[in-house]
Parts: C-alpha cells; structure tokens; sequence
C-alpha cells in the first residue's frame, strides 16, 4: 500500500466515526492531551478520543520528516479535502490539535534559553542564539508549511484562520495556532510578493464580480453603479497574491477630480458626467476594502496607498492633492456614551444657543440625542446651527482626542493616520445612506496624505498626538 492509499483509508476511518449530526460540542473543556488519554469522549465532544488520534495521526503524517515535500504535500490535501467536508466541531478538534500538539519542544527551548542566558556578553553568544532560534520552531510551523505547498493549500490556511478567529475569546488554547498562522501570513503577504494590478471595466467578469462581493464601505448596488466606480476619471487598483491570483487582497477605489471631495453623493452618482481628466489636480481614496478576513492583522494598506500614489503620479503629472473621504464607523456609539461630557465643555452662551435650537433649556444628553437621530433635520441645518456646529465638534474630537490607550480609537482613523495622513477636514452631511447615518450621523472625513510630512505625522502620532489641520484643531472641546 502506497502513501497515498493508505492516508485516504486513514481519511475513511476518520470520517465514518464522526459523530451524529447535531451534536454540539464545546471542546476548549478538556485539552487534547487529557482527551488523547482518554477510552471514551465526553457528550459534547466530536470525535471520540480514538477518532482524536488517528486525527493526530494524520497530521504526523503530513508533517513526517521521512517524507519528501511532495508526498507530505499530498497528505495534506488529502486532509483538507477531509475537512472541506467535516462538521464545525470536528474542524474545532483538528484546530486543537495543531495548537496542542505540534508546539515547540519545552525541554529543547529551556536548555538553549540557558545557555543562550550563559553565553550573553561572551563570544558564544551569537551562536547560542541560533540554537535558541532554532529551538523555537516547533513543528506546528512545518505542518502549515506543507499544507500552504499544497494544491489549494493557502486558500485552505487562509479560510481556516478566518474560521477560527471568532472562537478566540471563548477557547485560549487555539491562541497558538492563530499567532503561528498570522506570523506565517505575514511573511508570505509581504508586499514584496504582492502584485498591484489595476482593475477596469475591461477585467474579466469573474474579477469584477469580486469587488461586488468585497466592497465593505459603500455597497454597489448594480451593474451600473459598478460600471461608474470604473469610469473614465476613476481607478481602481488591488494588491495579488501568487497562491490567489484571482482574489484582491485588498482594493482601492480613486476618483480623480479638481478638489477635495466633501460629500459621497455626487461620486456614487451614476449619472454624473465624468470629470475632466486635464483639470484633475485632487486624488480621492473613497473606498478601500480588505477581502480576506483570515489575513487579519496582516498589513499592506500602507504599501498599496504609496504604490497607488506612485502610479497616479506617473499618469497624471498633474495631480497634487492625495487625500481620503472616509467614513467615521465609531463615531455614533462614542457620541452615545459622551454627550453629557461635551455638553460640559460649552459655555453659558453655547448652551444656550443649543438649548433654543432643540426647545430645551439648558440642553440635555437625552435631549441632543434625540435631536441628531433625525436625518432629515439633520440635512437641513445651516452651517450656523449650534446642533450642526456641536455634532461637527463632537467628530473632530472623537478623530482627534478619543484614545484607546495610546492609539486614536476609531479603526479608520488608525489606519490613515499610523500611515501619515492627517485629519484634515469634518465634512457634514456627506453621506445620508442609512449606512452612513447609522455609523455617524452622516458625517464623513478627509484624511490627507501630504507626501512631504507622512514621516512626522507618524512622529508625532508615537508621541500621542493625533496629526490635523489647525481648523479641525479649532474644533476640539477644550
């Protein structure tokens, strides 16, 4: 019997012991050790300590040094089709097993983590140091290995970690694994394997299709809205991968116009004429949209936004201005928790003036929220409103003074920021979509990437100090 025959018999044994449909299992209560120990399975467990060990067996055999890449490869496959098919628990227990059971050596590490400790300051240091090194791999690092050089292998890797980061908070001891598959991501996603491409009206369907699937900001809403984002004045561009040449891992979507967009409307307008590409001087990132949920903490927004400013530059020379219309996703939550402290930073006189405009004075909390949940009195305000002028205020201080320890706590804000854009302007009203009313009252924001400054706003950012405009500034609740 062949290797190959004999994992798929393995893989049949396998399956024809799993457990009746239905059953529910939470196996974070007993570690794979104590399960692997044990004659019988507990009730809410899905494969029984037998069925656990020819699991375990299995992936032993993926991971046998004694068999060549491409034997261990077609293990592996043989496996992941096995676990295409398996119920959501029984992948649970594969997940466990690679976390539990292909760890580093402990008695290895703890030996090379002494003499490393040893040799510190003396002439053996850097080759106690490798040995360390080298103690550190464990195993686990060798299995994913062989299942990323199989058939598939890293769309397999990649929906499993997407598969398996929900159930982190509720089962520690998949942490390993996670930590092992996104150190590995990082190295293969480097942005030294990735390549940009630009995407059009003329790529093939099945591409286009995927920006319809991914788009996370702004949802495209037909064929003819699709075909507007890929006009003559617009780009889109994404950054492949060799192992998924067919999947954007990440995109961007640029309006090329002659100032800085203000409001989302008028770009997702699939009427509007296209702009004048021989006055477009302002560069719009719209949209920027993550595909793979698996490749979470894995970053190339930064190098995919300077290699698109690259490109755009080499097009139109004309071009001068690089700038965002963003959305503002934690500003609605914040506000609901903090309008009573920013109520506290305004005047008798600012009061007042809110308190006339609502119809209670002095305004409360409960009072101005229920003003600003009114979209269509929202659309309406003039630019001297005190509820207009306090909302605005209450998103330049949420962009610019909110911290979540050290880091500003808008998801959004973090990413251009940490990339050296600035806050660079509050824009009211730009975006009336219930999407954009939920999120933050419809408010949306500029972020500029001046390309002379990105390196001190990111200084300054690690001192604390979240990069603006003096206007946006000007806005903050003292």
């Amino acid at each position: 019997m062949n290797a190959t025959t004999w994992l798929s018999s393995k893989i049949n044994l396998l399956r024809n012991s799993a457990p009746a449909a239905g059953e529910v299992s939470k196996p974070e209560d007993r570690s794979t050790r104590e399960r692997l120990d044990a004659t019988l399975r507990q009730k809410k467990e899905a494969l029984s300590p037998r069925s656990l060990r020819r699991t375990l067996t299995l992936l032993q055999a993926v991971v046998d040094p004694r068999v060549s890449e491409v034997e261990g490869g077609r293990r592996a496959k043989a496996l992941a089709d096995w676990y295409a098919k398996a119920e959501a628990a029984e992948r649970q227990d594969l997940w466990l097993l690679i976390s539990e059971q292909f760890g580093p050596d402990a008695v290895k590490v703890r030996a090379a983590r002494d003499d490393y400790d040893a040799a510190l300051g003396t002439v053996d240091e850097g080759p106690a140091e490798i040995r360390l090194r080298r103690a550190l791999v464990s195993p686990r690092t060798r299995l994913l290995q062989r299942f990323a050089a199989s058939a598939g292998g890293m769309r397999f890797l990649v929906d499993l970690r997407a598969e398996l980061l929900p159930h982190l908070k509720g089962n520690k001891r998949l942490l390993a694994l996670d930590a092992e598959l996104e150190n590995l991501f990082s190295t293969w996603f480097d942005v030294a394997f990735l390549e940009l491409r630009s995407i059009s009206w003329d790529s093939p369907a099945s591409l286009i299709e995927k920006l319809i699937k991914y788009e996370a900001v702004h949802d495209i809403r037909s064929w003819a809205d699709l075909k507007n984002r890929l006009d003559s004045d617009r780009r889109c561009y994404g950054f492949f991968h060799p192992s998924l040449p067919n999947e954007p891992l990440i995109f961007v979507e640029v309006a090329l116009l002659h100032e800085m967009a203000d409001n989302i409307m008028p770009l997702l307008d699939e009427l509007a004429a296209p702009e004048d590409l021989q006055k477009s001087t302002v560069a719009i990132f719209y949209s920027i949209s993550n595909t793979q949920g698996g490749l979470k903490g894995v970053s190339f927004g930064d190098s995919l936004i300077k290699r698109v400013v690259e490109t755009l530059r080499g097009e139109f020379p004309k071009l001068k201005t690089f700038a965002t219309l963003s959305p503002i996703p934690g500003l609605r939550p914040w506000l609901s928790k903090n309008v009573e402290m920013l109520l506290g930073h305004l005047n008798e006189k600012e009061l007042s003036a809110l308190g006339r405009e609502i119809s209670f004075e002095p305004p409360t909390a409960s009072h101005v929220l229920a003003a600003i949940e009114q979209p269509q009195v929202l659309s309406a305000l003039s630019a001297k409103s005190p509820l207009r002028q306090f909302l605005t205020r209450a998103g330049a201080h949420y962009l610019g003074q909110a911290k979540h320890g050290e880091q500003v706590l808008d998801p959004v804000a973090r990413f251009h920021l940490g990339n050296g854009a600035r806050i660079e302007r509050i824009n009211w009203f730009a975006d009336p979509s219930a999407k954009g009313v939920k999120q933050s009252h419809g408010l949306m924001v500029n972020y500029l990437y001046d390309l002379k400054r990105l390196d001190k706003h990111r200084q300054m950012l690690e001192k604390g100090i979240a990069p603006a405009s003096g206007d946006v500034q000007d806005m903050y609740f003292k």
